[in-house]
């Protein structure tokens, strides 16, 4: 929130920090932005491809998006992917809360918005080390599941009238 809120730029990339994101992607990314943005609302998403983790990790992750995209209807792949490009625009009008970027596709689809997933290449850690355990990320992931799931059952309009439609642009 405060790298967005901190930006002047229109359209922001995240990426994680410890290498495993490939920079490369971006111009793919921007590409596409430029090909499929509209001035709506619109997520590109990245889908990691011969991911480089433990079994552990790619097995919790495959089971973690299956039940969350069942949850939430948001028909995203990997949504733990950090390569994602959005309006600032956009994520200023989300809800903020801590490990949302697994939850942006399901907000952004809320708002009315459009997710687009586009491969992208991954890379071993070059840095650092994960601070989730699998135990610890299915607790925070099954509670913030709950939790976007209520929040989009309850989520208002300015004008203060709720919400009834989901919209789901693939």
């Amino acid at each position: 929130m405060t790298g967005v809120q901190a930006a002047r730029a229109e359209i922001i990339v995240t990426m994680d920090g410890d290498g495993q994101n490939d920079p490369a992607d971006i111009l793919t990314f921007w590409t596409a932005m430029q090909g499929a943005w509209d001035g709506t609302f619109l997520l590109l998403a990245g889908q990691r491809v011969r991911r480089q983790d433990t079994f552990i990790k790619k097995a919790s992750s495959k089971v973690a998006n299956i039940i969350r995209s069942s949850v939430l209807r948001d028909a995203t792949p990997d949504t733990g992917c950090g390569m994602k490009m959005f309006s600032r625009q956009l994520f200023l009008q989300l809800p903020f809360f801590d490990h949302m970027h697994r939850f942006l596709p399901a907000l952004v689809i809320r708002m009315g918005g459009r997710v687009v997933s586009l491969p992208v290449n991954h890379r071993p850690r070059r840095g650092g080390r994960s601070h989730y355990g699998t135990l610890d990320r299915l607790v925070v992931g099954l509670i913030d599941l709950f939790g976007v799931y209520w929040l989009r059952l309850r989520w208002t309009d300015s004008g203060g009238a709720t919400l009834l439609s989901i919209k789901n642009n693939n």
